[in-house]
């Protein structure tokens, strides 16, 4: 590039071209000589020096020039970006909704006792939804005498719409209920509840859709609906993030589920609380609530778990039920983590105003759970709420520990093939059934289980394809690794069980420690390795706190 004031001169090789190029000022007088001079220049250039054509190319094209010697280095120091996620890829349970489906309030059976109490029952449903938004159904119906169920019922369906809409919806009926239960009598107090099936079209409403639960599809919008929905949505003015309103809208129908339960303990069947734990958990594993907390979730979980009458004679239901809520591994151990592992972190049980703090244990990553809230429940007597807390917690405790560990057993049968072979409720032990377990856990043997199709027939598909079946293997022996140390960590080790804990870690040491070979290039491996070790230290621990008397452990001991 020629510069004004500057002059150059530029000699190209020994014998080559002289080229000089003068410039006096940046107002030559001669400006398509200075452009033909310059175009010379850079032919001159060229000629000499082709090499330098080379240099303008983007660095993109640069590096994918690379000889074969250079590339076999890269390939041999590249590491993977396979990873094992520590969030589950979750299920697709719920379906977008643009808008919400009408809730038609059902005022046929329905008296009006006053005028603005016929003039509501008479309005349509935005009229009616602007009696909510002003307070006016407050005044209606809080402090009278009886609250009609319709009222109650149609409150429960608009949880489902935006958090507008709902958080009203859930403010009254949470408010008419407790005002209703204060005005009963305390040997017959009566509460509405929702029907297992009135809880299902609720989950319906907002999207939920399986063939199993639902067999007629999703909801369809019917004719009057479709005609007012025009209507419906300006009573939402900025709508937040679409996991966020679907979190929020079932946070508040899990409080209020929590207040049914522990209002009216007996008004579900077995069979009810069965499906609506089921219904739960599938609900639970949506994809677009993966990242987002489950506290209300868990708590009405060990509430239903509490109030099944049949005990432990409905557990193998249970856990055959909730096993095959999805087909994804680690889906399955999230499902597993969804009831807490109840264990106490040595200091008694607080109660501070309406909080009950529980001090439990969030598996696996070693959080305090959230206090469990009674809301608005008042008690006189704070000795006896103490005295009633420690034994509903030992009933939590018990309950949630038996559902964890055999579930988790179960789905470990189930992902590697055994479920029907293992007699999972026979007379044996579940760490005796584990230890048949483990030794199936190998890493070449679940390479085999899943490596079942063909490998492409070029050379760098093959390596690609064992790479991602390398990947997939690990990933599902880290699952069934954490749901063994679950099965583990929820017995109460005797010096009895000494002998079987101490075959557990010589088995998991040989057929699966040693069977992971590290490497730069599989980070996964890794994760897998670290976990074996913490799992081998963790039993290990075990094994020191209830070590018989006269023995000790000796990793060479053939048992």
């Amino acid at each position: 590039m020629l510069c004004s004031g500057v002059g150059v001169s530029c000699s190209l090789g020994t014998g080559g071209p002289q080229v000089a190029v003068t410039v006096t000022g940046s107002d030559s007088p001669f400006p398509q000589r200075e452009q033909a001079l310059e175009q010379e220049w850079e032919q001159l250039l060229q000629q000499e020096h082709p090499r330098l054509e080379s240099s303008t190319r983007d660095d993109d094209d640069r590096e994918a020039v690379l000889t074969p010697e250079h590339r076999m280095l890269v390939e041999k120091f590249s590491v993977s970006l396979q990873v094992i996620p520590p969030v589950h890829p979750g299920e697709t349970v719920f379906l977008p909704r643009r808008h919400p489906l009408p809730c038609f309030l059902d005022s046929s059976s329905l008296r009006p006792h006053s005028q603005l109490e016929e003039l509501f029952l008479r309005s349509s449903l935005p009229e009616q939804l602007s009696f909510l938004h002003n307070g006016f159904l407050s005044n209606l119906y809080l402090h009278a005498a009886d609250c009609p169920r319709p009222l109650l019922r149609w409150l429960f369906q608009l949880l489902t719409w935006p958090p507008e809409t709902s958080s009203r919806a859930f403010g009254l009926l949470w408010d008419l209920s407790i005002d209703g239960l204060f005005r009963q009598p305390d040997e017959d107090m009566r509460l509405w509840y929702p029907s297992l099936q009135e809880v299902k079209e609720v989950f319906r409403c907002l999207g939920a859709y399986n063939p199993a639960l639902y067999p007629h599809g999703p909801f369809q919008h019917s004719s009057r609906a479709l005609e007012s929905e025009a209507s419906l949505g300006c009573w939402e003015p900025q709508d937040p993030p679409q996991e966020v309103a679907l979190d929020i809208k079932l946070s508040y129908i899990y409080r209020f589920l929590i207040l049914c339960f522990l209002v009216q303990p007996t008004s579900y069947t077995d069979a009810s609380i069965l499906g609506l734990m089921e219904l739960l958990c599938r609900a639970g594993l949506d994809v677009g609530l993966r990242l987002l907390p489950k506290t209300d979730l868990q708590q009405l979980l060990l509430l239903l778990l509490e109030n099944i009458q049949e005990w432990p004679g409905k557990l193998q239901p249970l856990c055959c039920a909730l096993s095959w809520v999805s087909d994804h591994h680690h889906n399955l151990l999230t499902l597993v983590q969804f009831f807490l592992d109840a264990t106490p972190r040595g200091r008694p049980l607080g109660v501070g105003g309406t909080e009950i703090k529980t001090g439990l244990v969030w598996p696996g990553l070693g959080t305090v759970l959230e206090p469990i809230a009674l809301y608005d429940i008042c008690w006189e007597d704070s000795s006896s709420l103490h005295a009633s807390l420690l034994a509903q917690f030992e009933f939590w405790k018990h309950f949630a520990r038996q559902l964890r560990s055999q579930l988790s057993l179960m789905v470990i049968a189930r992902m590697l093939g055994q479920q029907e072979s293992l007699p999972l409720w026979g007379e044996k032990t579940q760490l005796a059934l584990l230890s048949q377990l483990l030794s199936l856990m190998r890493p070449s043997s679940l390479r085999q289980c899943l490596g079942s199709e063909t490998l492409p027939s070029s050379p760098g598909q093959q390596s690609k394809a064992s790479a991602e079946l390398d990947h997939k293997v690990c990933y599902l022996c880290h699952s069934l690794l954490t749901l063994a140390g679950v099965v583990v960590s929820s017995q109460d080790i005797t010096p009895d069980q000494w002998g079987e804990l101490q075959l557990l870690c010589m088995q998991l040491d040989r057929h699966i420690s040693t069977h992971i070979r590290e490497s730069p290039q599989a980070m996964h491996r890794t994760k897998l390795k670290d976990l074996a070790t913490q799992t081998y230290i963790r039993w290990q621990d075990l094994l020191a706190h209830c070590q018989p008397q006269g023995q000790y452990f000796s990793p060479w001991k053939d048992i």
